[in-house]
């Protein structure tokens, strides 16, 4: 990230006070809905969570900016999302409050965003707070001119810090409104320059040593006994692992290879992990991923399903495939609607307590597991390492199957028929507890996620329930969130199709579609990829610097128009469209693509060492042209098959394409031999001599 993130760092705002207390939680307490704000006419399930507040709480639009300009009222902007502990938690203790809603009202046009539908907004106003605080989260709190520039800003407040805060800076404005617009504007100067990135002119050179250079110093944060990085909290961050994976298997690195092994055993094992439900909470907030953050996220499933089953490939791990299968059925259990559609997320709570649907305390466990308690206790740690709070227990493991076999003198498959009896056991209890509460709407760039961890896992274990799952979600985004022209919705609830998409939706959906096709050989997904991409460069691409735009050129202005550039817990917009322009500009036998992804990739070539995990898949590309890039060519009836059977190796630099019969596309032209199905394993057009020989082909692909 470039210096100017760090623009502010060491400016002090006249009012500025710490959010860094102890955090309180609590209760929910029943209220009938004595207020009604217009929230009340939303679709987001977290606006609707406050809709009957006290606070006077209106949705981000051109009406509501209007009447903050005409009333010459500060905007206080709060950003949350549904399955947020915290947001909840201030909710309870400020926004239900009469007394705390009457100063907000009487000072403030108070906007709820949900981060979720507008990332837009959210990056900006982010962008705000870490700029002044070097810190950030949700809730997200900021105070901003009526025409929204902010000038003030922080995450979780107590109830009283909250009416000092909110109170101060309302007399503020109105005392010294100069120096506020002053701060205002120097700040909005360090949002908009922040993550924007200009054309870089040096020559084109990717090598080895580039990529060494960027994994050397990020090493030295391994964690290389738990995994992950060093310290707490621990997220899994799937796109800087699935860099990792790439670039050790390809460049031999055993040492960052064992890390990746660790990481992945370490996060399947613990309580980040449902061990009795499949799936991952969104992050550990300790070193030894034991104790979640309980929400579970769509994004985080979709990306984490991939890894896993491309680590799969790699090393042969049962545990492996346990964890995609397993999630994907908790996906297709609580996550997935009618429609083919995938929701959001669940929250961390449920009764108004974090993490209460999944523990468990010894009495209730010993009442439900009648027998082998004592090996049911040792796998799932009902210990001193398995203890969380007031008793209770959260489930993890730190011993292999085959360990706790040997211990209780059993064999493997005796303990796996006990362990799918404790499972269906524990989800028959589990399922009459009071569930965290569903984000039932549907968002096309998380859908995209997991669309494509669907078609991963069916390209390694080839379970066709897995592909028609995704030939669902594929056709529910091409029919209802793509419009003929390639435009995107961003966001689908209740039969409605709302908020003009974002660069995510299209990269990341391209990409899922891109990935489909190598799954099918139907072209219908490839043409679907490119109207995609042809739309984004019109609408987002960025001429001076060959970087595209968070928002579309079609939107509302907001106070910084946006490049987001830095990969985190999803890869940011723009490097997944470096990567979907290089792999569909090889499939297509489009140049420019791959000179426009390359440009990118080059772009942020100087700032990868200092901030490694930010480019993760630039650097993946990058691999693309270090190594040779394989387009894999099957043509005949038994493509399909084939493919499956290629793809059980290893193999992370290839793109398959194909098809049953004679082809129109450039790289298929007179591949098509009647009566057999040929494999043509290329690099740059050029095909080594076919073959109907997997394993030949295999080796063909170093």
């Amino acid at each position: 990230m470039r210096g100017s993130l760090y623009l502010f760092v060491g400016i002090c705002l006249f009012l500025t006070l710490s959010c860094n207390s102890q955090h309180q939680e609590t209760k929910t307490v029943e209220k009938t809905h004595e207020y009604t704000n217009a929230l009340v006419n939303e679709t987001s399930p977290y606006l609707l969570q406050h809709a009957h507040n006290p606070v006077d709480w209106h949705p981000w639009n051109e009406q509501t900016l209007d009447k903050a300009k005409s009333e010459g009222k500060l905007l206080l902007i709060s950003i949350g999302y549904s399955a947020c502990h915290w947001c909840h938690v201030m909710e309870h203790e400020s926004f239900e409050d009469a007394e705390v809603a009457k100063i907000m009202n009487d000072n403030f046009i108070c906007i709820k965003v949900d981060r979720e539908e507008r990332p837009d907004i959210d990056q900006i106003y982010m962008t705000a707070v870490q700029l002044m605080n070097q810190r950030g989260g949700w809730p997200l709190n900021c105070v901003a001119l009526p025409n929204g520039k902010p000038f003030w800003g922080g995450t979780y407040f107590r109830k009283e810090d909250w009416k000092k805060q909110i109170l101060g800076l309302a007399n503020t404005y109105k005392t010294e409104p100069n120096r506020v617009i002053e701060f205002a504007d120097r700040l909005t100067k360090g949002i908009q320059e922040v993550e924007n990135i200009g054309l870089n002119t040096e020559e084109v050179n990717f090598t080895w040593k580039d990529l060494n250079n960027m994994v050397s110093p990020w090493s030295e944060r391994f964690d290389n006994r738990d995994g992950g990085s060093n310290g707490a909290p621990k997220f899994p961050m799937p796109n800087a692992y699935h860099f990792l994976l790439k670039y050790a298997h390809l460049s031999n690195n055993k040492e960052v290879l064992n890390h990746v092994e660790i990481t992945l055993d370490k996060m399947a094992f613990g309580g980040i992990y449902d061990q009795i439900g499949g799936g991952f909470s969104r992050y550990s907030v300790d070193k030894f991923w034991k104790a979640p953050h309980f929400e579970k996220m769509l994004y985080d499933n979709g990306q984490l399903v991939s890894l896993y089953s491309d680590a799969y490939l790699k090393f042969k791990k049962p545990l492996y495939k346990e964890v995609v299968f397993e999630t994907l059925d908790f996906i297709e259990r609580e996550l997935m609607a009618e429609n083919g559609a995938f929701y959001s997320a669940l929250d961390a709570d449920s009764e108004a307590e974090e993490g209460k649907f999944y523990v468990w305390n010894e009495t209730q466990l010993k009442l439900f597991i009648r027998e082998d308690f004592d090996i049911f206790k040792d796998y799932y740690n009902v210990n001193s390492k398995g203890l969380w709070e007031h008793g209770n227990y959260i489930l993890l493991r730190n011993k292999t199957k085959l360990q706790i076999a040997k211990k209780h003198k059993i064999s493997v498959s005796e303990l796996e028929a006990k362990i799918v009896n404790w499972k269906t056991v524990l989800m028959a209890e589990r399922a009459k507890r009071i569930r965290p509460g569903l984000d039932d709407k549907s968002l096309t760039s998380w859908n995209g996620l997991m669309l494509k961890g669907y078609v991963d896992a069916y390209m390694t274990f080839g379970e066709k329930q897995h592909l028609e799952v995704a030939l669902k979600n594929a056709n529910f985004l091409a029919k209802t969130q793509m419009q003929e022209d390639g435009k995107l919705w961003h966001s689908y609830k209740d039969g409605r199709s709302t908020i003009n998409a974002y660069l995510e939706d299209y990269t990341i959906v391209s990409s899922a579609f891109i990935r489909l096709y190598e799954a099918t050989f139907d072209e219908v997904w490839l043409s679907r990829a490119n109207q995609l991409v042809a739309y984004a460069l019109e609408n987002f691409y960025d001429k001076n610097s060959g970087m595209f735009y968070f928002t579309s050129k079609l939107d509302p202005e907001l106070v910084a128009r946006k490049m987001e550039i830095n990969d985190n817990v999803i890869p940011a917009s723009n490097s997944v469209m470096a990567n979907v322009l290089y792999d569909l500009g090889t499939l297509l036998d489009n140049r420019i693509y791959k000179q426009k992804a390359i440009i990118m990739a080059n772009n942020v070539k100087p700032d990868m060492e200092k901030y490694a995990s930010g480019y993760a898949n630039y650097a993946t590309l990058m691999l693309k042209e270090i190594v040779p890039f394989y387009e894999v060519a099957i043509v005949g009836k038994d493509a399909h098959a084939k493919a499956l059977e290629l793809n059980r190796k290893y193999v992370p630099n290839k793109l398959f394409l194909g098809s049953f019969e004679s082809s129109e596309m450039e790289l298929l032209q007179e591949k098509f031999v009647q009566g057999t199905t040929m494999i043509y394993v290329c690099e740059n057009k050029a095909c080594q001599l076919p073959t109907t020989n997997i394993m030949k082909a295999q080796k063909l692909m170093k």
